[in-house]
């Protein structure tokens, strides 16, 4: 597989002007002979009789072998140091902090808003798992929203699309985001309207299986009617669990995955998301968010800050969070910047602990992963293609910024690339470098304990699929030849293969 043309420059790597694939990147972390290691132990297995050493613990180090509950995605990194376990903590306070609009006598936790998703972080990421649709008809959305964008239709537009300064044009009135909650005095900007079609899927052995095809739309606008061509697109919080390793996968090793033009002939077509480091000017691989958008932690914590509660940071010092220009009561309204602790609403430290704590939060032990049934499930996940992109394993960088995710052998089960999807799952919304019908693999570990942790099974980027065989089912585009393979699987290697993602 091709990648695009890269420069090296301090251990990063960096994309070029030209994004032509021509050139296979080197991990420059490693010596030769730890690259041929590396090579070694990541590749794929064709021996399903028996687990692979250290199988069993997919986060390598890092893995929590707590007792499985709902807590199971909220413990820290079992390779945490005593004092970076109390970071961890102080991280985990203020992640599940309730923010209070402006102003308060609660000093430093006032900012909320003025218009919001949600108070906290916790409130989306609910025991730091999956989120989900609304249950019932009239229920506002909590940690289901919609993105916003129109698209460019001037020159200034596309010029900061071509350069990546904006990943897409904010809607006008309404923003980047559609915010369904306001402070006291404040109108919502609307709400999200959700309705489902019931689309039968036959199985080859007669089992009917019936798929969730939602239509979105834009409910109640508190600001006047949205741009007639205002683009929606849903995004359900993704679980937290192993974000700090994915940050650690060497960005040779992703774009070694990558093949945009299919020039292997297997129908899989997975690009590199390239994101403006602002800090920099450079361009850097995306890994965060379902289109791949952000390219670490930090950077997407103070997104969702901003974003989602309304509070300002040092990264995205905007105090009125998503409002816009035309909402200029939002923007008139008290911030909560207390000037003697900085000139944010979340200033240092509080962004560093929110990251480590984002970073640290411990992936769960494989469960099973010996028994019959699953290791008969994990071949026919292997031998059906679905690893062409939720690609195993990797080994992380060498020389990463901490010792708790430096050489580590994972198992995400994602290759971080974006991928086309099909119609189905299509949002029609450009973002970044994803098309319309584009996205980010996710990491599928942890996946089994959903029910456990979030108490549903709802998966894929909005939550339609309500089970595991539906999100296998909605895969199309590049994946239609898996999903074929599931349609006319037999019974039994079907079972099996559910019972490997819920080994996960």
């Amino acid at each position: 597989m091709k990648c695009s043309p890269v420069i090296f420059a301090a251990g990063v790597i960096i994309a070029t002007a030209a994004h032509g694939f021509a050139a296979d990147p080197v991990r420059d972390d490693l010596t030769p002979k730890d690259r041929g290691r590396v090579t070694s132990v990541t590749k794929p297995t064709s021996d399903f009789s028996k687990a692979e050493r250290f199988e069993a613990k997919q986060a390598g180090a890092t893995t929590s072998t707590a007792e499985v509950n709902r807590d199971a995605f909220s413990h820290f990194s079992e390779n945490l140091s005593f004092e970076q376990e109390e970071t961890f903590k102080l991280g985990n306070a203020l992640f599940r902090k309730l923010w209070v609009s402006s102003p308060s006598s609660t000093l430093a936790s006032d900012g909320l808003g003025p218009l919001f998703n949600a108070r906290s972080c916790q409130s989306c990421h609910v025991k730091d798992g999956r989120g989900r649709a609304p249950d019932t008809e009239g229920e506002k959305a909590t940690s289901l929203f919609l993105r916003l964008s129109v698209p460019p239709k001037t020159d200034e537009e596309k010029a900061k699309l071509a350069s990546r300064e904006w990943q897409n044009v904010p809607a006008p009135i309404y923003g980047g985001q559609l915010q369904n909650r306001a402070i006291p005095g404040f109108k919502a900007e609307g709400d999200m309207g959700i309705s489902y079609e019931e689309v039968p899927v036959e199985l080859a052995d007669g089992t009917v299986v019936s798929l969730r095809q939602p239509t979105y739309t834009f409910e109640n606008p508190g600001y006047g009617d949205p741009d007639p061509d205002i683009l929606l697109s849903p995004r359900i919080a993704s679980p937290m669990i192993g974000l700090g390793l994915i940050e650690q996968i060497h960005p040779a090793d992703i774009l070694a995955n990558a093949d945009p033009d299919d020039a292997d002939g297997d129908g899989i077509s997975g690009r590199p998301s390239w994101v403006l480091d602002k800090t920099t000017g450079e361009l850097v691989l995306g890994r965060f968010g379902w289109k791949a958008t952000m390219p670490g932690i930090g950077t997407q914590s103070a997104h969702a800050f901003a974003g989602d509660v309304g509070i300002s940071s040092p990264e995205v010092p905007n105090h009125a969070g998503d409002c816009t220009a035309l909402q200029t009561d939002c923007l008139a309204a008290p911030n909560g910047v207390q000037l003697a602790l900085g000139d944010t609403e979340a200033p240092d430290p509080v962004m560093p602990l929110v990251t480590f704590y984002s970073q640290n939060l411990a992936v769960p032990a494989r469960r099973n992963v010996d028994d019959p049934q699953v290791l008969r499930g994990k071949q026919v996940f292997y031998e059906t293609g679905c690893i062409s992109c939720h690609t195993p394993k990797f080994v992380t960088r060498r020389d990463a910024a901490d010792d708790i995710h430096a050489f580590q052998l994972i198992w995400p089960y994602s290759d971080v690339l974006l991928h086309d999807m099909g119609e189905g799952l299509a949002d029609h919304r450009p973002d970044g470098d994803a098309d319309g019908y584009e996205w980010r693999t996710p990491p599928l570990w942890g996946i089994g304990l959903t029910k456990e942790v979030s108490g549903h099974t709802q998966f894929l980027h909005d939550g339609r699929a309500r089970n595991l065989l539906e999100a296998i089912l909605w895969h199309g585009g590049e994946a239609e030849t898996q999903q074929q393979a599931v349609i006319d699987m037999s019974k039994p290697d079907r079972d099996s293969l559910i019972a490997f993602l819920e080994s996960l």
